[in-house]
């Protein structure tokens, strides 16, 4: 069960991360993040951490 919930904390993470990511590129906008290269990191660096644990989680899923 752990690991399921690794990979669908993953995948939110991931989705939020791509988000905040287009917003702070300036895609994505109607919000105070549009444009802001703090959201464009911070949305890199919770992109990568959930593209990370759904890694981890598929892996720990195959060795089961």
């Amino acid at each position: 069960m752990r690991v399921w919930g690794a990979i669908v904390v993953g995948i939110l993470c991931v989705l939020i991360g791509a988000l905040w990511f287009l917003q702070g590129v300036g895609v994505v906008g109607g919000s105070f993040m549009s444009g802001s290269k703090l959201w464009l990191f911070i949305g890199l660096v919770v992109l990568l951490a959930g593209g990370a644990l759904v890694r981890t989680g598929l892996r720990a899923r195959h060795r089961a």
